[in-house]
């Protein structure tokens, strides 16, 4: 009786590893493993963790345009989703599921047949000793006593339990066919699907897609300065720390540095987390901590060739802080400007003193008294921090939500809450202003920081908790130097 139940148990091993091979092959058979095509210039740096909506369709990426009538550039990208839409990856799915599902039954009457299997074992000594005690009274009847008969007995009876063994394998070969027929059926389905993708040459159709992604790249390094006519729906990446906070990558051009860090809190923070991938800070892993010698205030700050910049708790003062060397490098007071809460954003936040970097150079927003609240935008040398010029907005600081700089100007919300849109422009290439109208979605009604990074073209927002991205549409000039 061993030998079979061996050869049963071998079978559904077997079975169990074929299935589990095509669960975890099956992706790759038909191309679904390969390389992820990133349509938007700031989601190629963003692992899984960013969801665009699922109605968002071919979409702008950016415009160019010369009111002098040279060269008109437009450049549009599909949205990540698109592949979800087509039939063929829901019957991938499907069918991924029921392989699945086949497999954990397997696994499930192989447990089973192994335990039984153990236990056919240690009853076959009984079995033999009954069978050869069956035996001998056959061959000699008078040999048979009453206490012998009762030892029989007895023995019979400890072997009874292998008769409910029997039937649940009688059952299990039931289930086994049922699943054999399962896995023809799943096989056929899934060389009908090979043959029609395989028709659609889908190798073919990726390679021309990176290329296109490539000439993207390239094109997009043309693209000179441009204005902000829209903001994108808002970009989850993830949500930790408190309700106020920041996060940011280095914001120098050209740079290779994929860290990304985050600063939590407004008040006397100095903890700076440093993860090394926008990976891994959405998955919350693979981090360093500095401590900074001096404590922060606000959530102005930013990350510029490899240092952080910060204003020092209360002080207007500004602090180099060098990750490398793990060291200050720099201190220097920001004259006249207000802190303390003297003159921060609407919200509050000790955030009187702002520092950004876009593609024009190193700034600092802030006001003093002599300007009367009014924001001032000054163009700061980052080695030195020394003002290099500066410009009043007329602008009331306090009336403002948040406020970035994109190609010099800077754009200021009317409000951190829910239904802010970008209200105010300011131009330090002209010295002039204009009202906008650019609304976006606040989506967690509480924004303590709002940061443009010119090297993903993107907002980077603190917004209740939530770390949230924002693509931008920039009405672009290309320039003509080759």
């Amino acid at each position: 009786m061993s030998v079979p139940m061996l050869k049963i148990g071998a079978v559904l091993s077997t079975m169990a590893m074929v299935t589990n091979w095509m669960s975890q092959t099956l992706p790759s058979l038909v191309g679904l493993n390969g390389t992820i095509i990133s349509p938007e210039g700031t989601h190629e740096r963003i692992v899984s963790g960013l969801y665009p909506g699922s109605d968002e369709g071919w979409q702008v990426y950016s415009t160019a345009s010369d009111p002098d009538g040279r060269c008109v550039c437009t450049v549009v990208a599909p949205a990540r989703n698109l592949c979800k839409r087509d039939p063929r990856s829901r019957q991938l799915r499907l069918l991924t599921e029921q392989v699945q599902n086949v497999s954990q039954s397997m696994e499930v009457v192989d447990l089973r047949t192994s335990r039984d299997l153990q236990y056919v074992r240690d009853s076959e000594p009984l079995l033999r000793g009954v069978d050869g005690r069956l035996h001998t009274y056959v061959a000699n009847p008078r040999t048979l006593t009453a206490k012998g008969l009762q030892e029989l007995k007895g023995q019979m009876s400890q072997l009874r339990p292998l008769l409910s063994v029997v039937e649940q394998y009688r059952l299990d070969l039931q289930t086994l066919a049922t699943l054999r027929l399962e896995l023809l059926n799943l096989s056929i389905i899934l060389t009908a699907i090979q043959e029609e993708i395989g028709a659609y040459d889908y190798e073919e159709l990726q390679q021309r897609v990176l290329l296109l992604e490539t000439r993207l790249h390239s094109c997009m390094n043309k693209l000179g300065c441009g204005r902000l006519t829209a903001v994108s729906g808002p970009i989850t990446v993830r949500a930790s720390g408190s309700r106020f906070g920041s996060w940011m990558t280095d914001a120098m051009i050209p740079s290779s540095d994929s860290r990304v860090w985050s600063l939590d809190g407004y008040y006397k923070g100095r903890r700076v987390l440093e993860y090394r991938t926008m990976g891994d800070f959405t998955k919350g892993q693979n981090f360093v901590q500095h401590l900074l010698p001096h404590p922060w205030a606000g959530t102005g700050h930013v990350v510029y060739n490899g240092s952080l910049y910060y204003n020092k708790h209360q002080s207007n003062i500004l602090v180099q802080y060098h990750f490398r060397s793990r060291s200050v490098l720099l201190q220097r007071s920001l004259s006249g400007a207000g802190y303390n809460n003297t003159f921060p954003y609407s919200w509050g936040g000790s955030s009187d003193i702002d520092l950004m970097a876009d593609e024009t150079g190193f700034w600092a927003v802030y006001t003093s008294i002599p300007n009367a609240g009014n924001i001032m935008v000054s163009r700061l040398d980052p080695r030195s921090l020394e003002v290099l010029q500066s410009w009043d907005t007329g602008f009331p600081k306090r009336s403002a939500g948040e406020a970035f700089m994109i190609c010099g100007t800077l754009y200021v919300t009317n409000s951190h809450l829910a239904g802010a849109k970008v209200h105010f422009a300011y131009h330090t290439n002209s010295s002039t202003y204009e009202y906008t109208d650019i609304p976006f979605h606040n989506q967690y009604s509480h924004i303590s920081m709002m940061d443009y990074n010119p090297r993903e073209r993107a907002l980077y927002t603190w917004n209740n908790g939530h770390q949230v991205l924002y693509n931008v549409t920039l009405f672009h000039v290309i320039r003509s130097d080759g």
